[in-house]
């Protein structure tokens, strides 16, 4: 844990941002909390791996989030890597690996969108309603769409092989029998975000909370008893503590 957080002392702009996360109503400390150290020691290891992946990534994105469409899929991404924790745990999975697909399901998205940042919120608005269209339109501006686009970011960054079918495939609805695996896993966590209020594309058809509830095993049904308007405020208040410091 020193060594830990001797390495992210040296980046004062780090620190700041995990301080400033750690001292949110995310994890609502009694007092002020000013060491790295003392914030590693909160968090946990696992869940400093989120905050260090969500700041990380947000740091990737820079200023194309100060456009409102390209900011929603960042919000949504935030969501679905949220709502997959609580899945995963439900389903006996990592929580920690459950988080890593949830945020960067979409980072083909957000990878154009650093590329091109104006042209691509301007895509969006344009032709939300259609993923088909989409995704020929991306080709047409890119030369690539942004399910490639992911391929690519996981292959260089390393990550496991499986992230490969998670960013090529979460538009499916397809369900496979017999327990969740990761990709799956990311498929409902995106639709739950999308019926709870985070959709990339506001206006579009979503599956009814209800019914979303009624496909879910018994196990996960219990994860999510809340009402839909509970889970999108509490869904809502620990995006808005990620992003305190955006």
């Amino acid at each position: 844990m020193r060594k830990l957080s001797d390495l992210i002392s040296t980046d004062p702009a780090f620190s700041s941002e995990v301080l400033t996360i750690v001292n949110s109503p995310l994890y609502a400390t009694r007092s002020p909390i000013n060491s790295v150290l003392h914030a590693i020691a909160i968090l946990g290891t696992n869940s400093l791996k989120g905050v260090c992946l969500t700041v990380g990534v947000r740091a990737y994105l820079g200023k194309a989030l100060q456009h409102d469409s390209l900011r929603a899929i960042w919000r949504h991404s935030l969501a679905c890597g949220l709502i997959a924790q609580e899945l995963a745990e439900a389903g006996s999975m990592s929580k920690d690996a459950a988080y890593t697909a949830g945020v960067m399901h979409d980072i083909g998205r957000l990878a154009l969108a650093v590329i091109r940042p104006t042209e691509y919120a301007a895509l969006i608005m344009t032709h939300s309603g259609s993923p088909s269209s989409m995704l020929k339109c991306e080709c047409d501006l890119f030369g690539f769409d942004h399910c490639e686009a992911g391929r690519h970011l996981i292959a260089d960054w390393k990550l496991p092989a499986e992230f490969q079918a998670i960013v090529s495939d979460h538009h499916s609805t397809r369900q496979k029998e017999g327990p969740r695996c990761l990709p799956d896993l990311i498929k409902v966590s995106c639709r739950m975000a999308d019926t709870i209020g985070f959709s990339t594309f506001p206006g579009c058809d979503v599956t009814p909370y209800a019914d979303l509830l009624g496909e879910m095993p018994e196990r996960e049904r219990e994860t999510f008893r809340v009402d839909r308007e509970s889970l999108a405020f509490e869904v809502s208040s620990k995006i808005n503590a990620l992003e305190l410091v955006a």
